[in-house]
């Protein structure tokens, strides 16, 4: 059987990376389509020796540092990708990958990461955070309307479609009108050492951009004195986060694997505030023993099993994390106060047997089951 992968753009090794790179080992003859790559050499280790091809994008000026500027020709791009001999597609999207436009008989599986944000619910985000110019904004935003015109005109492309999580396939229902079924991505945990001893002090991991919610952690913290919090990433946001973060708040920008992971091990929980579409640094915390106090929306629910899921039922044995209600600093607040006179409640054993149900193994035989369905499926 020969097979194609499409992946939207190759530029870091993130999240959809680790997907790709699980799906390369299910198929470990696949070709590789990606509209742009500009992937660093540092980080290509798990392409191997897999062909990548790229669209003319690739070749147009400024893409290696502004290649979204080039997003009303992307599903032009998709076109062409002579994919013709292929038995089996694989679309990895978050934007344009699964709208590739097949033959009869061919089958196509698509893992949808999210519906492509820029032009559905964080359009405003998105704007806000990358555009200064009220001018150059407007502009966008019909941009945009036209592309998310297209994506609802596509809504039937892609095949069987797969969700990251619960969240994401709610928002496919929302956005295409189209089923779908959940397979949580995988999490790598070989290198995640556990450890049930903690330190006092929480951690958030993440990038340092506004929807993220790192500033309303910092802005709960400095209301704790007496509590620490150390915050690893980097990001836009850094310097702005360093000037009002209280002696408490410990920014350490980015950190190698090795250090990040000393840390999670010794943290006492895992904070977040933002909403995601999945979070695989919380199942990076669990894998470690570490509980996590997250915002009770989005892929959180997929992923961290809650102390009392809100019904009063109690504790839960099996409980791993918090969630709190609200985006506040006093939901926040509220929920670490909590956490603390609930903590022997949480065992770090739980944590760390909840995150092994994302081991990549399991993602790759639950992923093989599904193409095997739609493959066997696909003349009927």
């Amino acid at each position: 059987m020969k097979v194609a992968i499409i992946h939207d753009w190759l530029v870091t090794k993130a999240g959809a990376e680790l997907v790709l790179e699980q799906l390369l080992v299910c198929f470990p003859n696949a070709d590789v389509f990606t509209l742009v790559d500009f992937l660093p050499e540092s980080e290509r280790g798990f392409l191997q020796n897999h062909k990548v091809t790229t669209s003319f994008i690739q070749r147009l000026p400024g893409a290696h540092a502004h290649f979204r500027y080039y997003l009303p020709l992307m599903a032009r791009a998709l076109s062409s990708f002579d994919l013709g001999g292929y038995d089996l597609v694989i679309s990895s999207s978050w934007a344009f990958a699964r709208r590739v436009r097949l033959k009869p008989g061919q089958c196509h599986v698509s893992y949808i990461h999210t519906p492509i944000r820029y032009v559905w619910d964080q359009q405003e985000r998105y704007l806000q955070e990358g555009l200064s110019n009220s001018l150059a904004r407007l502009v966008a935003r019909v941009v945009l309307a036209h592309l998310r015109r297209s994506d609802v005109a596509d809504k039937a492309l892609g095949g069987r479609l797969i969700a990251n999580s619960s969240f994401i396939k709610a928002r496919i229902e929302h956005c295409w009108q189209q089923p779908s079924v959940v397979l949580n991505p995988p999490v790598p945990q070989d290198d995640l050492g556990f450890g049930d001893e903690k330190d006092d002090f929480y951690i958030c991991v993440s990038r340092l951009v506004p929807y993220k919610g790192v500033e309303l952690l910092v802005e709960a913290f400095n209301r704790m004195p007496e509590r620490k919090l150390v915050l690893v990433g980097a990001g836009p946001l850094e310097a702005r986060i360093r000037s009002v973060a209280g002696e408490n708040i410990e920014v350490l920008g980015f950190l190698d694997r090795p250090s990040l992971v000393g840390y999670l091990r010794r943290a006492r929980a895992f904070v977040f505030a933002g909403l995601e579409d999945f979070g695989i640094a919380m199942v990076e915390a669990q894998a470690c023993g570490t509980p996590v106090i997250a915002y009770g929306q989005g892929g959180v629910r997929d992923s961290v099993i809650p102390f009392d899921g809100g019904a009063g039922n109690g504790a839960n044995p099996a409980a791993t994390g918090l969630w709190f209600e609200e985006q506040s600093a006093e939901s926040i607040m509220d929920a670490v106060k909590q956490f603390e006179s609930l903590h022997p409640e949480i065992s770090s054993l739980a944590c760390r047997d909840n995150a092994r149900r994302f081991d990549p193994s399991i993602f790759r035989q639950e992923f093989m089951q599904i193409v095997e369905d739609a493959y066997g499926s696909r003349i009927a």
